[in-house]
């Protein structure tokens, strides 16, 4: 019973994890999309 408790907290944490990169990698798509915006503003 500890074993698939543990899997499951583990399986948790790697799911977190791997959403959390995602979402910090579209952020900062989005920064840099957003900077050559304002930079061709200007133009």
């Amino acid at each position: 019973m500890k074993k698939i408790t543990l899997l499951s907290l583990l399986a948790m944490i790697l799911m977190t994890s791997l959403l959390g990169c995602n979402a910090m990698r579209g952020a900062g798509t989005d920064i840099k999309n957003t900077g050559g915006h304002i930079e061709n503003i200007g133009k």
